[in-house]
């Protein structure tokens, strides 16, 4: 599982990656061009993104003619999600130990 944490992590560490996904979740399927013409950069780069987010599971592609379609996968997420919800539990506790601390120290 750490392997999927530090996948997932440095693919979505590129805002422009993070960009494109966010897009996809926001607004459905696209194409290349479409997700190219918001993007700021060319669409070679585009693709090489969408390549990464591919491998990482966070897109899936359809092709239909000469288009290639993406959609985003929210479902992929779910490892970041185990994790940061562990890390909130982990400092919950340990804040409220230190409000305990600090409790007994003001007595």
């Amino acid at each position: 599982m750490p392997g999927s944490h530090d996948m997932l992590f440095r693919t979505l560490s590129d805002p422009t990656r993070r960009a494109i996904f966010e897009r996809l979740c926001r607004d459905g399927e696209q194409t290349v061009g479409a997700l190219t013409a918001r993007a700021g950069v060319s669409q070679p780069a585009v693709s090489k993104h969408l390549g990464v987010l591919k491998q990482a599971g966070l897109v899936r592609d359809r092709h239909q003619g000469r288009q290639t379609h993406y959609c985003a996968q929210p479902g992929a997420l779910t490892p970041l999600i185990d994790w940061t919800s562990q890390m909130a539990g982990f400092w919950e506790a340990r804040f409220d130990d230190l409000e305990d601390l600090l409790k007994r120290m003001d007595q």
